[in-house]
């Protein structure tokens, strides 16, 4: 395991695995020991059972603090159709029976906000939203375990903003994904970080040059990662790799080593 410093906070980066992919990971992970996020896809969600989770706390018995990414595809968590909302929270609810066995420090969900499929109704968006997470973030208040809401789409964060406030739940805030952020992001990143700073409980660190989710290696693409850490000195968060490659996690767990440093 790996332990690096961010000012006073103390910095142990988790690795992002799908837990589909876990077998083809498992000789990396043996060998380097990371901290680790769990990733469910929604295509094999519903074959998994509490069993495979206390099965995968055996395989990973050196006891890495987890972290868990929970399924998103099709999943409308501010929907304003009351049946795509109740598909939604099953969902989410099985993740936190998951999350009961795993205790992971933080469970990531995407926001589901689109502002042309809402017509740029944050209001509308939002009074759904929060019907959603209010009783999803009771839960995990119970358990210790904090809520994170990942911006995708959004080009600027004050639907984010407006619901982390909202919450008023030191337990409920937002992850912060650095590649979204240069896809699709029209503020500066200290403009944007402004808005949202004192919500993030988590990032997710990738890159790339502006026109694909590549998740690339720190590095590999255009994102500020040196103004990033600069904004976030001494910031006590999740701190997860998100690239996609066993090559570019070495790559990014050494740049950040550096980044870091400076």
């Amino acid at each position: 395991m790996i332990t690096l410093r961010n000012g006073p906070a103390e910095i142990r980066p988790h690795v992002h695995v799908p837990y589909d992919s876990l077998n083809r990971y498992l000789p990396f992970i043996r060998k380097e020991r990371p901290d680790l996020e769990i990733y469910f896809g929604t295509g094999s969600f519903d074959s998994l059972s509490r069993d495979d989770m206390t099965g995968l706390l055996r395989i990973l018995d050196y006891k890495p603090r987890l972290s868990v990414h929970a399924p998103f595809m099709d999943l409308s968590p501010g929907a304003v159709d009351l049946k795509i909302r109740e598909v939604t929270m099953k969902r989410f609810n099985a993740v936190m029976d998951f999350a009961e066995i795993l205790l992971p420090t933080a469970v990531v969900f995407h926001s589901g906000y689109e502002k042309w499929k809402y017509d740029q109704r944050v209001d509308i968006w939002l009074e759904r939203s929060l019907e959603t997470w209010r009783p999803i973030n009771e839960r995990a208040s119970g358990m210790g375990v904090k809520i994170g809401i990942e911006n995708i789409f959004e080009d600027e964060p004050e639907n984010l903003r407006l619901l982390a406030a909202e919450m008023k739940s030191e337990n409920f805030g937002l992850c912060f994904d650095t590649g979204h952020f240069n896809l699709f992001s029209k503020l500066t990143l200290t403009a944007w970080l402004g808005m949202i700073k004192s919500y993030i409980v988590e990032l997710h660190l990738h890159d790339n040059s502006r026109y694909a989710d590549h998740h690339l290696a720190i590095g590999e693409g255009d994102f500020d990662f040196p103004a990033l850490f600069r904004e976030l000195k001494g910031k006590d968060c999740v701190y997860t790799l998100e690239a996609h490659t066993i090559e570019d996690v070495k790559k990014s767990m050494e740049r950040l080593k550096v980044l870091l440093r400076e």
